[in-house]
């Protein structure tokens, strides 16, 4: 895992924007405003935050030495992930998978009405 791919993979996703709203290195990715993922494009190595359901997030970190709590956020609902070499793609693809509907599930009728119009 990359930021190239995190990102293609993130923007590939219906109605998502990306933005810098904190500072120069925080790239956040939004679905209908709302932030699904972020990460900081100068990190070496390469992670990212995702958003997760709170019973998820803490299987995930006791199972996953590369998933901690999400720093700086809501350590209920934010995770940190540090993906290694053998850390799966499957399963990390998966979970900005999750993120991304656990946001767009959240808003409202009206959101993804005007999400639609948008396009």
């Amino acid at each position: 895992m990359d930021i190239k791919s995190f990102r293609e993979y993130c923007l590939a996703k219906d109605y998502v924007t990306e933005d810098f709203p904190f500072d120069r290195t925080t790239l956040v990715f939004r679905v209908g405003g709302k932030i699904f993922a972020f990460t900081n494009i100068d990190a070496v190595p390469f992670s990212c935050t995702l958003k997760c359901d709170p019973a998820r997030a803490i299987e995930l970190r006791e199972m996953h030495d590369e998933i901690t709590p999400g720093w700086h956020l809501n350590k209920k609902h934010w995770n940190t992930i540090k993906p290694s070499a053998k850390f799966d793609s499957h399963l990390f693809y998966g979970l900005v998978d999750h993120s991304y509907n656990l946001v767009f599930n959240s808003l409202t009728k009206s959101e993804k009405k005007n999400l639609l119009k948008q396009v």
